[in-house]
């Protein structure tokens, strides 16, 4: 691990992401899941497949894809915390090549995204079998099964920290970079997810990538709901290809964008 990137982590470290960073790890995944398995996806309106099949399991699971703000957050922070406080200066004058530093971010916080997402996934296949277990209800899908499609929603969680990384490169401004990421994930996405005609470019979009490594989508239900016709998921691989897709442009963005601007 070079120096550079050994710089970011202790910077990380340094700040008080990693001591909320887990908790809300545990929450997104935990506090999720078990919310859902204990209410009950056949108790949600319109009523959806029980935990003990495994279109519900998908369904429950593929809620946790709605939290994916949080790593885009921290991935956000990493730039713009520095552009905000004016310490970018000083990491550039130490290390005057800007695109190792910026390499050397993404490079820390996708590692740092992998950890989160890595806490997501246990605390959810915890509170998935222990909630079932306190409904006296048999989990309808294989624990392999179940272990693919969180080991994947782990992968989602760095490659969103990682967009969150380019995102924050790209904008610079703190708050208008927060904004973004909340208005995109939580409202665009969703209204184009639900407008005939404009759903069909859902499955391309990240929002959409991230359903399709569960095959299931909550927005896809609502879509249904509104349009009478259920939005087509794209196959798991080509949903993963996608949203590694996503995390690369945004890598070279986060790279590229500030090799001739002012730091200013």
């Amino acid at each position: 691990m070079n120096r550079p990137i050994r710089a970011e982590l202790r910077r990380l470290l340094s700040t008080p992401l990693w001591k909320w960073g887990p908790a809300a790890a545990l929450l997104a995944g935990g506090g999720l899941t078990s919310l859902c398995v204990l209410i009950g996806p056949e108790n949600f309106d319109p009523p959806m497949p029980g935990v003990d099949t495994e279109a519900g399991v998908r369904l429950v699971l593929s809620m946790i894809g709605l939290t994916v703000l949080v790593p885009a957050l921290f991935g956000a922070l990493a730039v713009t915390s520095e552009y905000r406080h004016g310490t970018i200066a000083y990491t550039f004058l130490f290390e005057p090549r800007r695109h190792r530093v910026l390499g050397a971010k993404l490079a820390a916080y996708a590692i740092a995204g992998a950890v989160y997402g890595l806490l997501v996934a246990l605390a959810a296949a915890l509170a998935l079998y222990g909630a079932a277990a306190v409904r006296g209800v048999e989990v309808g899908i294989a624990p392999g099964t179940a272990a693919g499609l969180l080991a994947g929603l782990a992968a989602s969680m760095a490659a969103y920290t990682v967009i969150g990384v380019g995102l924050g490169a790209l904008l610079r401004n703190q708050t208008a970079t927060l904004l973004v990421l909340g208005a995109y994930l939580y409202m665009v996405e969703h209204v184009l997810a639900i407008l005939p005609g404009a759903n069909l470019a859902y499955p391309f979009l990240p929002g959409g990538a991230t359903a399709a490594l569960t095959e299931s989508s909550l927005m896809g239900a609502a879509a249904a709901e509104v349009t009478g016709s259920a939005t087509e998921l794209l196959p798991p691989l080509l949903g993963a290809a996608v949203l590694l897709a996503y995390a690369l442009a945004a890598s070279a963005a986060a790279v590229l964008a500030p090799m001739r601007r002012d730091v200013a």
